[in-house]
């Protein structure tokens, strides 16, 4: 016996719908990551983006930038995260560099 699968109709409310689009345009994800995270279709987020009116065109609506001292402040601690990024790539190539150089004893580290 064929079963047919009946598709339920669910309705979602504007709370929702206003929440998911804004999640997935501030979490960086795609449509369809989000989609499935929430159990919905990439689908309804795209119709819902054009529909729910707290998104202002298609984009979730940004903050203002911050005063000067705070964009320094943030400029800052990313150069900072950089530079300690940079130190740590440094030392990943050196370790790589000491354990890729061949035993001098030719026993690959084994002593007896």
């Amino acid at each position: 016996m064929k079963q047919t699968s009946i598709r339920e109709h669910r309705k979602f409310d504007e709370t929702f719908k206003r929440e998911a689009v804004q999640n997935w345009l501030n979490s960086g994800k795609s449509a369809e990551v989000v989609g499935e995270e929430l159990g919905i279709t990439a689908k309804l987020l795209y119709s819902w983006r054009k529909l729910v009116p707290a998104v202002a065109g298609g984009r979730a609506t940004a903050a203002k930038p911050g005063s000067m001292a705070e964009l320094q402040g943030q400029l800052d601690a990313a150069q900072r995260e950089l530079r300690h990024v940079r130190e740590q790539c440094t030392i990943l190539k050196k370790t790589l560099g000491i354990l890729s150089e061949p035993s001098p004893n030719g026993m690959n580290g084994l002593t007896r």
